[in-house]
């Protein structure tokens, strides 16, 4: 039987987590780790581009919730919504404020369908216009559309490379931890882990508030803005709008991080609770200034993401004051002796 040797033996933060590599084994390691990454993007990409209608109409969703919540906030007893059809297709779509449209009576119901149908007088083919007072109320707000030959075919691959890189993410971050943690030590992957589990899950809830519940008021809003200006907002160009909701959704995703990155800081020493709180006035500033980095030029989705952005930031405080707390008690514990 072996005599134990008398040499300090190494704690967790000093194991090694793999085998040493040299230096070209590791360039190996990591040329395979792209090579992989994007193959699997690309496949993802190929898979979104088939079913590039799908992915349309989910980013239409917000659209549609949007034209809702113009409904929800419109005034019952005066306002009145009309909207005009050639068969299936919806031209535009007013609002009046009594039941009269110059020569029209269109009655006292809220929803109100002017049908534009055509019909045979001899050998003239004319317009004749129906009223319908039982009309239902409109579900999309402003349509879109495509004002170059260019803009389907960009705008397709555009979304299908965002939705690709998307459903490719597990498979990425997976061959990214298998690049990287046979370099940690046995406690460095361990915070490797939690960081990645809370980090993945913080972003996917980013995506989630952005597009439930930050995105419909906020196109509601831009609508709002022509109408306050004048202007009907009739159409929008579809790739801006598939830009904008892409943009908004991943920069909220990522703003989402702020957490993880703050306690990562806490627990390799860098931060602490005071200096976190002594941060709190200029994360304010901080947080509008990411909130216009990582959004577009719309205030209002500026302003929402830098008042979620510091809602996050207080609860990485409330964390690290909870960790030091912790840390008291226990070396308080270590320091009393046992009787």
């Amino acid at each position: 039987m072996a005599e134990p040797s008398d040499e300090p033996q190494p704690d967790d933060e000093q194991v090694e987590g793999g085998a040493v590599k040299s230096f070209l084994e590791h360039l190996e390691d990591l040329r395979w780790m792209l090579i992989k990454s994007g193959a699997a993007v690309l496949l993802c990409m190929m898979v979104c581009l088939f079913g590039v209608n799908r992915l349309v109409a989910i980013l239409k969703w917000p659209l549609n919730r949007a034209a809702q919540r113009q409904l929800l906030f419109m005034p019952q007893d005066t306002n009145q919504v009309v909207t005009v059809q050639i068969g299936a297709v919806t031209l535009v779509t007013k609002e009046v404020k009594s039941g009269q449209l110059d020569f029209l009576n269109l009655g006292s119901n809220r929803f109100v369908t002017l049908h534009l149908d055509p019909v045979q007088v001899g050998t003239n083919a004319l317009m004749a216009l129906r009223v319908d007072t039982n009309g239902e109320a409109p579900r999309t707000g402003p349509s879109l559309v495509f004002m170059d030959p260019s803009g389907p075919f960009l705008s397709a691959l555009h979304l299908a490379f965002f939705g690709g890189l998307f459903l490719a993410s597990p498979f990425v971050l997976y061959f990214i931890g298998e690049f990287v943690m046979p370099a940690l030590k046995i406690v460095e992957k361990k915070y490797f882990l939690r960081a990645f589990y809370f980090g993945t899950g913080l972003f996917l809830l980013g995506v989630s508030f952005a597009y439930f519940v930050v995105l419909p008021p906020a196109l509601r809003f831009a609508q709002l803005c022509g109408q306050l200006m004048g202007v009907d907002v009739l159409f929008w160009k579809a790739e801006d709008f598939f830009g904008f909701e892409v943009k908004f959704m991943f920069g909220m995703g990522a703003g989402f991080e702020l957490p993880v990155v703050l306690l990562a800081l806490v627990k390799i020493g860098l931060l602490d609770y005071a200096k976190l709180t002594a941060m709190r006035r200029y994360m304010i500033v901080g947080n509008l200034i990411l909130g216009a980095l990582l959004t577009t030029p719309e205030v209002f989705t500026q302003v929402f993401m830098a008042v979620a952005l510091q809602l996050l930031f207080e609860v990485a405080v409330w964390i690290a004051w909870y960790w030091e707390r912790q840390e008291k008690r226990r070396a308080l514990t270590a320091s009393t002796p046992d009787v």
